[in-house]
């Protein structure tokens, strides 16, 4: 008999951490929660609790902890509720979790990601900003706690899927060529320059393929997610930005691929539903029913390949050349997109000011080598007063 393994999934209430419990839910005899954790989502959180009954609920906020702990004492709950960071630290290299989905959006995710390293767990990363943040110490850390890291997006989980299983940390040892990153192009894929300039927010959460959290959906609206998904597949992978292309794949079918040197393209496929990857990173090697349906080749008809317009977008020009810049740079373009994504969302800025206050950030910034979590926070400080200052005066 197989023992059961513990799940504590940081980011519950957000659309990976509901489709992970969807996966979790179909395979009980595998896998038990231990800790769900949301930010401030105290009532998506209590039916959570209700329904998987875990030993620990987490919230960033105090005060929707208290909520949450009233509610679920009134339901005759068992499950224990705890607020704050070092909380989040604690249900992430807690002794008895074996897997940890770390799906926090955000810079809030950091933290609880590098406890989970150090402690050795299994890691399902979805969270983008621990690696564009804090790559080299991250992977060191995963390194040295002996942790195990699977990628949930679903284009490193498609190059994961089609490397060779003993591979090197250097691509040229495992035969392999380049990268190739796919991109749906987002809604605005065939929109002139000069449209761009009048989108609204409503327009760009509209996504033509996936059902995304608002921040990630504007991400892809910029190209910016494919930007911060290249720095993410260069400490993954250990591949150069020469090693790294985009390639806009409007159908989002092929999730990514990998050149060999050979010749080979090596491609993995599927309906574009992220339990594919969460139930790959869950269940690896063993491959797990997801409750995707099948891929129905006759109905999509045909794939279309273009190159990005990094004059229109950009975002993923910024993306690059950070990588290449590297230190702390990939750390301030993620919190001035950040800033700037929420302040178009609140309507402050329009959707073109999204890389101008990026790019204005990174000119201003101090760059230092991204030697400690502490200057990587720092720096992540610093680009958010630059981003809103940008702000104030347009």
């Amino acid at each position: 008999m197989h023992e059961v393994k513990r799940v504590t999934i940081l980011g519950a209430t957000g659309t990976i951490g509901k489709q992970t419990l969807d996966v979790i839910a179909r395979h009980p005899d595998k896998f038990s929660v231990f800790a769900l954790t949301a930010n401030a989502s105290a009532d998506v959180l209590f039916e959570q609790c209700r329904q998987y009954l875990p030993r620990y609920a987490v919230l960033l906020d105090e005060s929707a902890a208290e909520s949450l702990r009233q509610q679920l004492l009134a339901a005759g709950s068992q499950t224990q509720v705890l607020w704050g960071i070092s909380a989040l630290e604690f249900v992430s290299a807690h002794p008895e979790v074996d897997v940890v989905m770390a799906a926090i959006v955000g810079a809030a995710g950091l933290k609880p990601a590098m406890a989970a390293a150090h402690a050795g767990k299994r890691i399902l990363l979805a969270n983008k900003e621990t690696l564009v943040m804090s790559g080299g110490l991250f992977m060191n850390a995963v390194e040295q706690g002996g942790a195990s890291l699977l990628p949930i997006d679903s284009e490193h989980n498609a190059i994961f899927q089609v490397m060779p299983e003993a591979r090197t940390r250097h691509l040229g040892e495992s035969g392999i060529r380049r990268i190739l990153l796919t991109a749906s192009g987002g809604p605005f894929r065939n929109t002139s320059a000069m449209d761009l300039e009048k989108v609204t927010p409503r327009q760009a959460l509209n996504h033509p393929n996936w059902v995304m959290g608002p921040k990630i959906t504007i991400d892809s609206a910029t190209l910016m997610n494919k930007g911060l998904e290249v720095i993410e597949a260069h400490w993954l992978f250990n591949a150069g930005p020469e090693q790294i292309e985009v390639v806009v794949h409007p159908q989002s079918v092929i999730h990514s691929m990998v050149e060999y040197v050979d010749g080979s393209v090596l491609a993995q496929l599927g309906n574009p539903d992220m339990r594919t990857p969460i139930a790959f990173a869950l269940g690896y090697p063993e491959r797990l029913e997801s409750g995707v349906p099948s891929l129905d080749f006759f109905t999509i008809g045909k794939f279309d390949f273009e190159a990005p317009d990094m004059v229109k977008f950009p975002c993923l020009r910024l993306a690059f050349d950070s990588l290449r810049t590297g230190g702390t740079a990939p750390a301030i373009l993620n919190a001035a997109n950040e800033v700037a994504v929420a302040a178009f969302l609140n309507e402050r800025i329009g959707f073109t000011d999204i890389p101008r206050m990026i790019e204005s950030a990174l000119e201003q910034s101090d760059i230092q080598p991204a030697s400690s979590l502490d200057s990587v926070i720092e720096a992540d400080r610093q680009a958010r007063l630059l981003a809103n200052a940008w702000m104030d005066k347009h």
